[in-house]
């Protein structure tokens, strides 16, 4: 039986670390919905136009190791005010969601437009505060030349960006409950969602 969970949220709140925590833990498909919009924002850096390549975006597109870098991410966020790269995108998103067996889908609008009828839906969030230094924090790591104070203002600059739009604005769902990941921990964060997806199965 098809049963979805919707995972909402800005960028760096956790929601992608806890979508895939949530999908193991109940053996269900995994999609991480920003990297549609990822693969298209490349696509669009190497001179694609936008539209063309939503349309034409294969599953091995999320393949690419250029997907997590901060230039796909602002890429992404510049093509998802597009409404016919939205419009591209819904269908492969959809057909997902309601595959056999359960399945998780993060990303900003999956409560709101992708997945309205979500069994169960869940809001990320954390301050901005807390997500830059994670990004950063993600960023250093993997060698990226950055500072605290340009990936705070990268942050802001996609909220503003995401919350703003005229299309599929980033907010909660009506009915979404809201897990704010400021002061917790990965297993924590977990801990909560389980209890609200246990209780929407029971």
């Amino acid at each position: 039986m098809p049963f979805t969970i919707a995972i909402d949220g800005p960028a760096a709140a956790g929601k992608g670390t806890l979508s895939k925590a949530v999908a193991a833990h109940y053996g269900f498909a995994h999609l991480d919905t920003g990297l549609l919009y990822r693969a298209v924002g490349i696509k669009v850096l190497a001179g694609a136009d936008p539209v063309a390549a939503a349309k034409a975006l294969v599953a091995e597109d999320l393949d690419s190791g250029d997907l997590r870098g901060s230039d796909a991410a602002q890429a992404a966020s510049r093509v998802a005010v597009i409404p016919e790269v939205r419009a591209a995108l819904v269908d492969f998103q959809r057909a997902f969601a309601r595959r056999d067996g359960g399945a998780v889908l993060d990303g900003r609008d999956i409560g709101t437009v992708i997945c309205p009828d979500a069994e169960v839906k869940l809001f990320i969030t954390a301050s901005a505060e807390t997500r830059a230094e994670r990004r950063f924090l993600e960023l250093r790591d993997r060698g990226s030349d950055v500072t605290r104070e340009q990936v705070l203002a990268d942050v802001k600059e996609r909220d503003d960006r995401d919350m703003n739009r005229a299309d599929a604005p980033l907010k909660p769902a009506d009915d979404a409950i809201t897990i704010d990941t400021t002061e917790l921990d990965i297993p924590a964060a977990l801990a909560k969602a389980i209890d609200v997806i246990d209780q929407a199965r029971s």
